[in-house]
């Protein structure tokens, strides 16, 4: 990935063009750049799907933003840019006390956590969560959520440090999938009970094990699948414990349906953000010149939270 000039994007009605500050890396652009996710009919080719800045321009009939106002949104693509558009529904202000580099991380976990498990599995207080990947940007988003909502959140990771950093981060408990199987540890860790919720970006082999740890009315919620979406699977689990299996992807949803998450987002989350009580943690924030690098961190999987570009101007 190299830099290279085109013309600056333009507000559509219903649209902002924003001044790009910093914008979030994600796995959906890794994916993208390689060829496995094309953008939907009608997004820029540009890759990025977050972004925090300042209203540059103002498209027709948008009357909740002014010029200059300081925003974090999400975008269907081109986010790894100086200019970027956003419907004005998908954009949020800044959380009190963040500065736009700590914003950019906020739009796309958030939008897909809240969405996939209050909107979709319906988690709620007292229940317990499994997530997979929790030390990822999704992972410590579904930490704080849990945590936010009463929750109680078990993650799997793939060494100590991660493990360790879950933990202090808010998780009950966080199982080295490296070093012990992760089902085995749940059910002994909840004697036996397993748990309400399995949030799985992960598929594959995965899968089966999922059901053998979600007790009776337990969702399987599936965000991604890095280990395949194709495996033998025994559905008599499903059955006789009435379970759930479901999943999502954000970015062909509507826009409305977007706008509905943003709202909700900003009713119930935006407050505990700008009192402090939730925070993105960002791992390294790279110039845009250098998303090549940032990329090979995430593909990695050394990092922990997010990842970050930053604009020079």
């Amino acid at each position: 990935m190299v830099l290279a000039d085109c013309p600056a994007p333009l507000a559509g009605p219903g649209e902002i063009l924003i001044e790009v500050h910093a914008a979030g890396v994600n796995r959906p652009d890794v994916a993208q750049r390689s060829g496995r996710y094309p953008p939907p009919p009608g997004a820029s080719p540009i890759l990025g799907l977050e972004v925090a800045g300042r209203v540059a321009a103002l498209g027709e009939g948008v009357e909740q933003w002014r010029l200059d106002d300081a925003v974090t949104a999400l975008v269907p693509g081109g986010g790894y840019a100086e200019y970027c558009v956003a419907p004005a529904a998908h954009a949020l202000p800044i959380p009190t006390g963040m500065s736009l580099t700590q914003a950019a991380a906020l739009p796309e976990t958030w939008f897909t956590v809240w969405a996939n498990l209050v909107d979709m599995a319906h988690l709620t207080a007292g229940e317990r969560l499994l997530v997979h990947g929790g030390a990822s940007g999704i992972g410590l988003t579904a930490i704080q959520l849990a945590k936010h909502l009463g929750v109680e959140a078990l993650v799997t990771v793939g060494s100590e440090e991660k493990a360790k950093f879950c933990v202090e981060f808010g998780a009950t408990r966080a199982i080295n999938y490296r070093e012990e199987d992760f089902a085995a540890r749940v059910k002994a860790d909840t004697d036996g009970e397993g748990v309400d919720v399995v949030l799985d970006m992960v598929g594959g082999a995965y899968l089966q094990k999922d059901l053998s740890v979600l007790r009776r009315d337990g969702r399987l919620v599936l965000i991604a699948f890095l280990e395949g979406s194709k495996t033998s699977f025994d559905f008599m689990p499903v059955m006789l414990k009435r379970l759930l299996i479901t999943g999502s992807t954000m970015r062909p949803r509507t826009i409305a349906e977007k706008a509905n998450i943003a709202a909700a987002l900003q009713r119930e989350i935006w407050p505990a953000l700008a009192a402090g009580r939730l925070l993105p943690h960002i791992h390294a924030c790279f110039p845009l010149a250098r998303a090549a690098e940032a990329h090979a961190l995430m593909e990695s999987n050394r990092h922990i939270g997010k990842i970050v570009l930053e604009v020079d101007r």
